[in-house]
């Protein structure tokens, strides 16, 4: 009798045994496919820019004439935007830096009045090619499409450097600097420590090519999003920037991620 009691026993232990093994197989199988789906989830919405610092810019009815005045009409009553976020150098004060800008656009491009207070301007690159960032000058970011993603040597978006002298500097797909005079027109005035800056910036596809003349900027519409940052290059003594001052608050300690990664870009929604 204690024989039988025993082998029943054990058997009863084999197949509570085996249960629990089908249990965890099958525990181990439902987290793994959960992973897998998180993975998939995370990676698809990776692929989507977020829409933050949304705004909407109102369409002006007579474009500003690029001089470095600001005295058009439509610049009187639009918002101004601070452009004050620290993505590299050391804290400043007011007396160095302060900055800010506005906003309009029409079908042939985004036109940016910005007021920069710097007490030194600094020039000292005259070679359009040589350490372009590390003189004086406003970067203007803008993605067509508001796709977001990598950048840095692509025209899936733009970082235009706007140096004193008038040229614009950013990197092309053979990784090297490039010309792109006929994207932003400019324009600045400077009366003591402040300068004021106009520009009027096309807005050109990802299919853009350097060695292709015939692509176009595309024509801008009501209800049409474009990804878009300024920043400042600010020098006063040194043979590098001191400071890159944005307009959009960016995650994390590496900071300077606009010229190569267009998820930072604020988004502008155009409308009438």
């Amino acid at each position: 009798m204690k024989k039988i009691l025993y082998t029943t026993a054990i058997v009863s232990l084999l197949f509570a045994c085996k249960s629990e093994e089908k249990k965890q197989d099958s525990a181990e199988k439902q987290k793994k496919e959960e992973v897998y789906e998180i993975k998939e989830t995370t990676s698809k919405n990776s692929e989507e820019k977020e829409n933050h610092q949304l705004r909407s810019i109102s369409k002006a009815q007579v474009a500003p004439e690029i001089d470095g005045l600001a005295n058009d009409s439509v610049w009187q009553n639009l918002e101004w935007y601070q452009l004050d976020q620290k993505w590299v150098g050391e804290d400043y004060t007011k007396e160095d830096y302060q900055g800010k800008y506005k906003l309009t656009w029409d079908e042939e491009a985004i036109y940016i009045l910005a007021e920069i207070q710097d007490d030194i301007l600094i020039d000292q690159y005259k070679n359009p090619f040589k350490q372009w960032w590390d003189d004086d000058c406003v970067e203007v970011f803008v993605d067509e499409d508001n796709s977001g993603g990598e950048h840095q040597y692509g025209h899936n978006a733009f970082a235009y450097h706007v140096a004193l002298d008038g040229n614009v500097v950013d990197y092309g797909p053979d990784k090297k600097p490039h010309l792109y005079n006929d994207h932003v027109k400019a324009a600045h005035k400077t009366e003591g420590n402040t300068t004021i800056w106009e520009l009027k910036v096309k807005i050109y596809p990802d299919a853009y090519q350097d060695e292709n003349n015939s692509i176009k900027p595309v024509q801008l519409s009501a209800g049409k999003n474009v990804g878009f940052a300024l920043a400042y290059c600010d020098n006063d003594t040194s043979k590098t920037r001191e400071n890159f001052i944005g307009s959009v608050y960016v995650p994390g300690e590496d900071k300077n991620q606009g010229w190569i990664n267009a998820d930072i870009f604020g988004t502008l929604h155009l409308e009438e």
